[in-house]
């Protein structure tokens, strides 16, 4: 009983009602507190902490989502983002199983950096994973993250194993992961998951840079150029299903 009361309160960053970035149709996006990875070119710093975010529990977020349940329609529904939410996976489970009594379709958005009995409890209850697939060499993702791609890949044939509907998502990093070998790597990791059914090529972007300085962290990608739309749009083109 103890358990079950402390998989009830979870410790969010902040709450997105009406998202329609994250998933299908429009979504409230609840972004969890805390986050184990380092990813060079993370965009909510903020999130790191894992004490900071505010607690609540899954009844006061379930009743806070309801709130714009009329905006969902057929399509849309909940994703739960971060942060990393695996690192409360107890919690988000809690809540994907008191969506899913209200016929509310869930979204989980992660590194996959974990693959446990929790998780896949919690993924038993997922509708849809939206998986950061951020490089396609062990290096790089190593270097870049501080997460061993080996990890994501586990998590991936996890999902594979389950037939579960998976949207890979892809930050396009100029240098970094935009060269056409790492794109064909990622085409291959499309080809061999039957469980993914869309890949996002999302370009790169610069809008957290003020978040890092009035933290004081280093934004290892300030002097970056962004990844131009049109050239993003056009690396897309041979992803498209």
């Amino acid at each position: 009983m103890q358990g079950s009361k402390q998989n009830d309160i979870g410790r969010i960053h902040s709450f997105q009602s009406l998202g329609t970035v994250d998933g299908p149709g429009v979504r409230t996006v609840v972004f969890m507190q805390g986050c184990p990875l380092r990813c060079i070119c993370c965009h909510n710093p903020d999130t790191w902490d894992f004490t900071g975010g505010t607690e609540t529990t899954v009844e006061e977020l379930t009743a806070r989502i309801l709130r714009y349940r009329s905006y969902f329609g057929t399509e849309g529904g909940v994703t739960v983002s971060g942060g990393e939410p695996l690192c409360q996976a107890a919690f988000v489970t809690a809540l994907f199983r008191r969506l899913r009594e209200l016929g509310i379709s869930t979204a989980l958005d992660t590194s996959g950096y974990r693959l446990d009995d929790e998780v896949r409890a919690l993924l038993t209850v997922t509708d849809l994973v939206l998986l950061d697939y951020k490089y396609t060499n062990a290096e790089d993702h190593l270097r870049y993250t501080g997460c061993e791609l080996s990890r994501v890949e586990t998590f991936l044939d996890h999902l594979q194993k389950l037939g579960k509907p998976t949207w890979l998502r892809h930050v396009l990093i100029p240098g970094y992961n935009d060269s056409a070998e790492s794109l064909a790597r990622l085409r291959e990791v499309r080809d061999a998951h039957s469980c993914i059914c869309k890949v996002e090529l999302l370009p790169f972007r610069k809008l957290c840079l003020e978040k890092y300085r009035e933290l004081g962290i280093p934004f290892v990608l300030e002097n970056t150029p962004e990844m131009p739309a049109a050239r993003a749009e056009e690396l897309a083109k041979p992803f498209k299903l």
